[in-house]
């Protein structure tokens, strides 16, 4: 029996909040799945350290100082090509740093409150899961924050109807296999509309394929 390697964990916050980061520290370590590898105090230190040691996961401050939270996550996922999963820590889930972060490509954010529980589930969640972080926030933001577009962009008549139906899922927060299911088709076909839809609205990841989705008025067309 194989054992999976410990998810490594980068974590950064504001200076002004050392305990944040003193409380994320001992959580996280605590589990045997999760290794924290390395802290920062601002956007800057944060780029140089995730360069160096190459964290699955970064949990990013959207307020820092030097470099803003989005800018550094901006850096962190072109400067590598195999980029960590970015969590944007933050106090308020409507805030626009929020969705500015969700734009610059985080995986998806966690909000400070959060108890201890449910920031181990969002580590492990962005890490191996295929699943929105938080889908119903998300959703919320994009569709508050959608542009208006003149006319639809290309990309949405160049879907399917079939990647049509799976990106509409893909908002609703489901897997991959939980989509298979609700279309009664096999996870590999489920897997290549995604890879489909990636790649013609031109994102990185789901969320972005979302946030792209609804700010094309295309959840609201039918």
């Amino acid at each position: 029996m194989t054992t999976r390697p410990p998810i490594r964990v980068f974590g950064e916050d504001d200076d002004d909040e050392r305990m944040v980061r003193t409380a994320l520290r001992v959580i996280l370590s605590a589990e045997p799945d999760l290794e924290v590898v390395g802290e920062a105090a601002t956007g800057a230190e944060a780029v140089s350290v995730v360069r160096e040691r190459r964290p699955d996961v970064v949990l990013m401050d959207v307020r820092m100082p030097e470099i803003d939270g989005i800018r550094a996550t901006e850096q962190i996922l072109a400067m590598l090509d195999e980029p960590p999963r970015v969590v944007v820590v933050t106090t308020f889930e409507n805030d626009s740093y929020v969705y500015d972060a969700l734009r610059a490509g985080a995986a998806g954010f966690l909000l400070k409150r959060a108890d201890a529980d449910a920031l181990v589930q969002a580590v492990r969640l962005v890490s191996h899961s295929d699943t929105l972080l938080f889908p119903s926030a998300v959703r919320t933001l994009a569709a508050e924050h959608a542009r208006a577009y003149p006319a639809p962009p290309p990309w949405v008549a160049r879907l399917t109807g079939r990647e049509s139906d799976v990106l509409r899922l893909m908002a609703q927060g489901l897997t991959n296999a939980e989509i298979a299911r609700r279309m009664e088709v096999g996870p590999a076909t489920v897997k290549s509309h995604v890879a489909a839809i990636l790649a013609k609205t031109g994102t990185r990841d789901r969320t972005q394929a979302v946030i792209a989705a609804y700010e094309a008025g295309f959840m609201n067309a039918r």
